[in-house]
């Protein structure tokens, strides 16, 4: 039984906690939390981001990867430099990559281009990937539809239909991200999650974004996944215990950690 939590997506290297990430993580240690996944955004945050995973190694797990909403101008030579990492470093995953189609259509062809590219690299180095799909399934279903049987990770912030996540269990083996949205009044997820097997969740913050109740509208952090734990054993009628068991367990084989 594994009797710790892992918060699968959470920026903690982000500006939010450059006075008090310390504290940051020592109360996230204190709530169960032991192992943090740091999705990759771009260039500009990449050395933050390796300094945090230096600093608590065995703790924080760097990826890397083109966030959508930073494909831009300079898409290319940000694509460039994801290569160049690869080539360097060890990354437990690729991500957070994908298309999003809230913030802005003005870059959607490169977003679909570098989606694309991104995951030919994660075959190549044979790495998980971490997908955003904020409002663009159809998309990134008609690309991946295209490397099926080939990819595996996790589909983060999961906000989808029943038949989203049919379609993305047959085209790889991924599982789903539920954060604190799980907790919103008026979500739909609870429901959703009813229906979703317990083997294939994970748990995520995605601080400093998407506090759950009692915290929304404030910073996200990663000692919130304990609060994302407990209502997930409440919607699904199950031990905390077994959550705790099971999601770990799930996240430690996506991410091929060790145990902490």
């Amino acid at each position: 039984m594994y009797d710790y939590l892992i918060d699968t997506h959470t920026h903690l290297f982000s500006e939010e906690f450059k006075d008090d990430i310390s504290r940051v993580v020592g109360r996230a240690e204190a709530a169960g939390v032991k192992q943090f996944v740091l999705p990759a955004i771009d260039s500009g945050s990449f050395n933050d981001m390796m300094e945090l995973a230096a600093r608590h190694s065995n703790k924080c797990y760097p990826t890397i990867g083109l966030h959508p909403t930073s494909v831009n101008a300079n898409y290319e030579r940000e694509l460039h430099f994801v290569k160049q990492q690869l080539e360097a470093n060890s990354f437990v995953a690729i991500g957070e990559i994908g298309i999003d189609c809230y913030w802005s259509l003005e870059f959607i062809e490169q977003q679909r281009y570098v989606f694309r590219e991104q995951l030919k690299l994660t075959i190549k180095y044979g790495l998980p990937i971490i997908i955003h799909s904020r409002n663009s399934f159809e998309e990134i279903f008609a690309i991946i539809q295209k490397f099926k049987g080939q990819l595996k990770g996790i589909f983060h912030s999961f906000s989808g239909t029943i038949e989203d996540y049919h379609t993305i269990k047959s085209l790889g083996d991924f599982k789903i991200g539920i954060g604190g949205v799980l907790t919103f009044k008026n979500s739909n997820l609870p429901e959703l999650v009813k229906q979703i097997p317990i083997n294939d969740i994970v748990l995520e913050t995605d601080s400093p974004y998407l506090a759950p109740v009692p915290y929304r509208g404030k910073r996200n952090e990663s000692a919130y996944v304990s609060i994302v734990a407990q209502k997930l054993s409440e919607v699904k009628g199950l031990d905390l215990a077994e959550v705790i068991d099971r999601t770990t367990k799930n996240a430690l084989a996506v991410f091929r950690l060790k145990q902490s």
